[in-house]
């Protein structure tokens, strides 16, 4: 039987910590939140390895230690306004609300939208709001501190940073394969930004993502 207490010490130790992720808050949520209640059933004794958890419609729990390093690029404060893209299972979402004042969540499937509100009543979360929505629709401008896109961008789509309020950051994966760039967008005046490249990754692209033009010989 999987040992839990000791699985969570394992995957901050060898793995967070491991990939540069100092922050204390960050180290301290994560430590804390139950991932195993947001793993599926069949996942759970995988919940804390290093690696993605399917959770299906070919979409994934992300490893710890890329969400460790997105949680402390955006260096969330009490009382900020969370977006998140890309809800999944809840987990993520659940560590953005130990660290925000509150978290609006958009899923584009209905059901891992069901499963995630589940896991986070479960668990005790009261400040995310988990909404089905293809974040592709989005039309916001000034109204979040923080955003956090969990699937990568092929091409860059400025509404994501149009969404910030000044002085709030984008987490946003972008390219494509092998290698994306992991970017902070930070909105610095009205018309204003700043882009800054964190790390190499990989990560799947939000569905309906825009692609770049595909040349044809």
């Amino acid at each position: 039987m999987l040992d839990i207490a000791a699985a969570r010490r394992q995957m901050i130790e060898q793995q967070v910590r491991a990939w540069d992720v100092l922050d204390p808050a960050v180290l301290e949520v994560m430590g804390r939140v139950a991932r195993e209640e947001f793993a599926p059933p069949a996942y759970r004794d995988l919940a804390f390895a290093d690696m993605c958890v399917p959770l299906g419609h070919g979409q994934v729990m992300l490893a710890p230690k890329l969400e460790g390093r997105i949680l402390q690029s955006l260096a969330v404060s009490p009382g900020e306004r969370v977006l998140e893209v890309g809800t999944g299972g809840g987990y993520f979402a659940a560590c953005l609300g130990a660290l925000a004042r509150q978290v609006r969540s958009l899923e584009i499937y209905a059901d891992l939208a069901d499963a995630a509100r589940d896991n986070l009543a479960r668990v005790g979360v009261r400040n995310v709001v988990v909404e089905t929505l293809d974040a592709m629709t989005l039309a916001a401008d000034d109204e979040y501190e923080v955003i956090a896109l969990t699937g990568s961008l092929p091409l860059y789509d400025p509404r994501f940073e149009r969404a910030l309020a000044t002085g709030g950051r984008l987490f946003a994966v972008v390219g494509e394969g092998p290698v994306m760039q992991a970017q902070l967008i930070t909105r610095t005046g009205r018309s204003a930004w700043v882009r800054e490249t964190l790390f190499e990754t990989q990560v799947d692209p939000l569905v309906h993502a825009p692609q770049p033009s595909k040349f044809v010989f």
